[in-house]
């Protein structure tokens, strides 16, 4: 009997302890491992990159093409003109929302170390929504704007040829039936 006495003394101890640190604003809610993750999934989503969360393959195609108007430095007045031209015949956009896409698309770049440096996370969100069509369009669209200028630089070349295999993978080989 003295032990159940003993035990019930400490656990009501331990909730006694418990509700004064409550009322003295220390929380114990954060050492709760389901909250933790929730918020920290949330904190992710909240204060991450906007970039890897893009999951329309046009905005993430109108990115790419900006990116690699971007790629070596500021875009040109030509680059430009061709991208808000392809937004709007292309896309079948307004001239102000491919204006806006642009404007966007410019803003999310940055300085342009996610597409160069993690361009499959930036494209893996969508990966599944593209149609082939869609992916070789995005493509197209991408080496048409490396192609505005003359011939494209290093680094419009490294985009495109990491480009080309998450886009397009590889067929699967034809086996045999076993």
């Amino acid at each position: 009997m003295h032990i159940v006495l003993g035990l019930l003394g400490t656990l009501v101890t331990i909730l006694w302890l418990l509700y004064r640190l409550a009322e003295m604003g220390i929380d114990l809610g954060g050492l709760n491992p389901w909250a933790w993750r929730r918020r920290r999934q949330w904190r992710g989503r909240s204060q991450g990159n906007p970039i890897y969360a893009l999951e329309s393959p046009l905005e993430v195609t109108a990115l790419l093409m900006t990116a690699a108007a971007k790629l070596d430095g500021d875009m040109s007045g030509e680059e430009k003109r061709t991208l808000l031209t392809l937004f709007r015949e292309t896309f079948h956009l307004s001239e102000a929302e491919a204006s806006d896409l642009l404007t966007a698309c410019v803003h999310l770049f940055g300085k342009g170390e996610e597409i160069r440096d993690n361009l499959a996370a930036v494209v893996r969100p969508c990966l599944d929504r593209f149609s082939p069509e869609q992916a070789e369009s995005a493509l197209n669209l991408v080496e048409r704007i490396t192609r505005v200028e003359g011939n494209p630089s290093q680094r419009q070349r490294d985009l495109l040829e990491q480009l080309a295999p998450l886009l397009q993978p590889a067929p699967a080989k034809k086996g045999q039936w076993q």
